[in-house]
C-alpha cells in the first residue's frame, strides 16, 4: 500500500485523530447555543414544543464523528481561511443539523431501534404515547414527531449558512439534493431486493460519499476562496470522492459484523432490512447451493434470529464478498492518498486529510 498508510498498523489506523474532538467539541457548542435559545424561545409559546427540541439536541449531542465539519475546516484553512473565522464553524453546524436531518428521516424508513447506543426517535416518543393512553395509533404518532424533528434540523442548517457566498450555498443545494437521491436508490434497492456492485457502488456515492467528505470539503473552499472553487473542487473531488464511498463501505462492514457497544447500533439491521450493499451484491452474484436460497429467502426478512444474521454473515464471508470489500476500500483509499499529495492546500491540512483517510479505512464505529 503505498504512501502514508502503508506505514500504519491495524490498530493506529484507526484511532481519531485529536483534532476530531477538537473542531467537533466548537461546532457541539454553536448547535447547543442554537437549540438552548430555541428551547427558551418555544418553551414560552407552549411547554410541549420543549420536549422535541430536547430529542433532537440529544441527538446532536449524544455521539457521532463529526467527519463533515472536520472535511469543511481543513478544505477552508488549507486554502487560506483562518481557523478562527465562525464561519466555518456555522458551516460545520449546518453540516450536522442537515446529517441529523437525514439520520432521524432514515431511521423511520429503517424502523432502527438504536441509535448511538440510545433508543431513536421515533421509538422513543412511539413509548411516550404508549406509555400516556393516549388516542390514535402509537407507531404513526412516534413516526410523525421524528418527521417534525427532522424537518426542524433541516431548517436550523439553513438558518446556520444564512449569508455565506453564493457559491456555499449553491454547494450546499447540491448536497441536500445528493442525499435525498441516494436516499431514494436505497429505498429502491431495498424494496427491490436485486441489488449488482454496480448499483450498490452507485447508491454509495450519493448517498454518502458525495455527501459525507466530496461536498463538505467544497463547502470549505467555497467559504475560503469563492472566486477559485472551479479550480480547486477537482482536487478535493479527486480525494473526496474515493474516501467517501471507502467511508460507506466500512459502515457497510461495521453495519454487518461491528460490535453493537462499539457502534451504537444493533448488528445485523442492515440484513433485517435488506440494504442493498456492496457486501449483500457480490455474495448475491456468487452464492449457490443453501447459500443461495438463505439469501433469497431470508435477506431482508425483519425476523431474522441471531442464528439466521450468523449464517449470512457466513455467507459473506465464504463468497470472498467481504474480503472484496475489503480490499475494494483499500483500493479507494490508496487512490484518495495519491490525490491528498496533490491537493491546493497547505502543508497542515495536507498532514490532515492524510490522518483522516487512515481513519476512515480502520475505524471500528
Amino acid at each position: 500500500m503505498p504512501y502514508a498508510l502503508a506505514q500504519m498498523s491495524v490498530s493506529s489506523r484507526a484511532a481519531a485523530p485529536a483534532f476530531l474532538a477538537e473542531i467537533g467539541a466548537r461546532v457541539d457548542q454553536r448547535m447547543s447555543a442554537l437549540l438552548d435559545s430555541d428551547e427558551a424561545r418555544w418553551s414560552a409559546v407552549d411547554p410541549d414544543l420543549v420536549p422535541p427540541l430536547q430529542s433532537l439536541h440529544r441527538l446532536l449531542l449524544a455521539g457521532g464523528k463529526r467527519l463533515r465539519p472536520v472535511f469543511c475546516h481543513w478544505a477552508f484553512v488549507g486554502t487560506g481561511g483562518d481557523p478562527e473565522d465562525p464561519r466555518v464553524v456555522d458551516a460545520g453546524a449546518a453540516l450536522e443539523l442537515l446529517h441529523t436531518f437525514a439520520v432521524i428521516h432514515d431511521d423511520v424508513m429503517d424502523a432502527s431501534a438504536m441509535r448511538h447506543g440510545a433508543e431513536t426517535i421515533h421509538t422513543e416518543f412511539t413509548r411516550i404515547h404508549r406509555r400516556e393512553g393516549w388516542r390514535g395509533e402509537d407507531r404513526r404518532f412516534g413516526e410523525g414527531v421524528a418527521i417534525l424533528v427532522g424537518d426542524l434540523a433541516f431548517v436550523y442548517s439553513d438558518m446556520l449558512l444564512r449569508g455565506a457566498p453564493a457559491e456555499a450555498q449553491a454547494i450546499f443545494d447540491q448536497l441536500r439534493l445528493e442525499v435525498n437521491v441516494g436516499q431514494c436508490l436505497d429505498l429502491l434497492g431495498t424494496a427491490r431486493g436485486d441489488a449488482t456492485p454496480a448499483l450498490a457502488r452507485r447508491i454509495c456515492r450519493y448517498k454518502s460519499a458525495k455527501y459525507t467528505i466530496e461536498r463538505p470539503l467544497h463547502l470549505g473552499a467555497a467559504l475560503s476562496a469563492p472566486a477559485r472553487l472551479h479550480q480547486l473542487a477537482p482536487a478535493f473531488s479527486a480525494y473526496g470522492l474515493p474516501l467517501g464511498e471507502a467511508f460507506q463501505l466500512r459502515d457497510d462492514i461495521l453495519g454487518t459484523y461491528g460490535d453493537p457497544d462499539v457502534t451504537g447500533k444493533a448488528v445485523g439491521d442492515d440484513l433485517r432490512e435488506g440494504k442493498p450493499t456492496l457486501l449483500y451484491a457480490l455474495a448475491r452474484q456468487r452464492a449457490t447451493g443453501d447459500a443461495a436460497t438463505l439469501l433469497e429467502e431470508r435477506f431482508g426478512a425483519a425476523d431474522l434470529d441471531a442464528s439466521e444474521v450468523g449464517a449470512i454473515q457466513g455467507v459473506f464471508t465464504d463468497t470472498g464478498a467481504r474480503a472484496e470489500v475489503e480490499a475494494t476500500i483499500d483500493r479507494l483509499v490508496d487512490e484518495a492518498l495519491a490525490a491528498a499529495h496533490e491537493l491546493p492546500v497547505n502543508d497542515e491540512a495536507r498532514h490532515a486529510l492524510i490522518e483522516l483517510a487512515a481513519f476512515v479505512a480502520g475505524r471500528n464505529y
